[in-house]
């Protein structure tokens, strides 16, 4: 405790990290109020007993940060924009293009953040049409003149637009990744109203299911650092290098591979993926037409969140995304290429293609370790379910994983700024 002191004390000693911090809070506290102001038309009474009778709608208004189930004017939260990430990502896998556009710095990330914005575009105009349908079915919106339609259309699209600023002034201006920051602030104001709603569901008589719930609320938390913070050193010697007239003394150094190289990100992929077949069921379920009733009756059945297939699913995707984004972010034959250009090798492999072999054998099996333990995290209220009774757990391990991974990325950048600065002193 006395160390995290400290660091805050240095924090707000420091003018530029005290600015970005201020900066940070101003973003958070104004994305609070536009949480909270409700879009016309709409009955939030009969909204909330709709979400308080659906788990697949409470857990998706805990990523959207609350402003789903008061449907405010950023009702869609970052669920387009992260959607149209993912597809972007993966169209950069298969178009050679968009690849090369990537390696290209700066000029490369800023054109396919552009990108991304315009396929978010039309996900934000489908989300919204469908989200309309669902509650002028459920009567809590009633039948929108053009006018009002394309009114409401205009405000949800500009809302989640907001949002996405929000995240790149962060991103800009403020401290670490702004979208993660963002996502982070709608858990933290949620948790509140979520420990009320899972706290709702115990009596006198469960109080050893309160014991287990919070003594594995612990171990999960300790267990998230633990994994975060796991890092497999693979040891880089460099020999003697003669340049000019100069001799280069050889050194040691390590190769970090991290045991969760992703973070948070295949937990977010996997969360817009596996929502959208009961979203679509959800939309369907009134149709007139037979076939599709009894497809959103399958759908609405089948991927119910307490449900097996869901979880499986789930499971299945968060570690499918987990090795892709891992195999995105870190390329061995790159890594083997560079260490061999200044001369470097790992003791026992030899230079090249077997560099580059030895290290796609290590991120493989670390990686395994990793995807796992983020699948059994984003499953993880499904198992307190089923261990301890209690059907409706709100606070699961995806919201605390992302809570505390958030929280190391942010301290970390904020550490690395500190040692910067005390760098800077002995350069003056």
């Amino acid at each position: 405790m006395e160390a995290i002191r400290e660091k805050i004390k240095l924090l707000f000693s420091d003018p530029k990290l005290k600015q970005k911090t201020i900066f940070t809070l101003a973003v958070f506290f104004t994305f609070r109020l536009f949480a909270f102001l409700p879009v016309p038309a709409i009955n939030l009474t009969k909204l909330r007993v709709l979400f308080s009778q659906n788990q697949f709608l409470s857990l998706l208004d805990i990523f959207s940060g609350g402003t789903l189930i008061n449907f405010s004017v950023m009702a869609l939260g970052l669920n387009p924009y992260i959607n149209a990430s993912i597809i972007l990502q993966m169209l950069t896998m298969v178009i050679p293009q968009l690849e090369e556009l990537s390696k290209e710095g700066e000029y490369g990330r800023f054109k396919i953040n552009q990108y991304t914005r315009f396929i978010t575009v039309p996900l934000t105009f489908m989300q919204t049409v469908g989200i309309y349908i669902l509650l002028k079915n459920q009567k809590i919106m009633g039948v929108l003149t053009p006018i009002e339609f394309i009114s409401f259309i205009v405000t949800m699209v500009a809302g989640t637009f907001i949002l996405i600023w929000f995240g790149e002034l962060i991103s800009e201006f403020g401290l670490g990744n702004g979208i993660s920051l963002l996502i982070f602030a709608g858990i933290i104001g949620r948790l509140p109203v979520l420990a009320g709603q899972t706290l709702a569901v115990f009596s006198p008589e469960v109080v050893f299911n309160i014991l287990i719930f919070l003594v594995l609320a612990l171990v999960v938390i300790a267990a998230i650092v633990y994994i975060n913070e796991a890092v497999r050193k693979i040891p880089v010697y460099y020999a003697k290098r003669i340049k000019g007239n100069r001799v280069y003394q050889g050194a040691t150094n390590f190769l970090p591979l991290k045991l969760n190289q992703a973070g948070v990100i295949p937990i977010i992929f996997a969360v817009s993926f596996v929502l959208f077949p009961q979203l679509i069921g959800n939309f369907l379920q009134y149709s007139k037409n037979k076939i599709l009733a009894s497809l959103a009756s399958f759908l609405v059945s089948f991927f119910t969140p307490a449900g097996f297939f869901y979880n499986f699913f789930y499971f299945i995707l968060v570690i499918g995304f987990t090795f892709f984004y891992t195999v995105v972010v870190f390329n061995p034959q790159k890594i083997a290429e560079e260490i061999q250009k200044y001369g470097g090798f790992i003791p026992g492999i030899r230079p090249g293609r077997a560099t580059k072999e030895y290290l796609e054998k290590i991120l493989y099996r670390i990686t395994s370790v990793g995807a796992i333990f983020l699948g059994v995290i984003a499953i993880l209220p499904a198992i307190i379910s089923k261990i301890t009774g209690m059907k409706n757990l709100v606070i699961g391990g995806t919201g605390i994983l992302i809570v505390v991974s958030v929280i190391l990325e942010t301290f970390k950048m904020v550490e690395a700024q500190l040692v910067m600065k005390s760098y800077d002193k002995f350069g003056r």
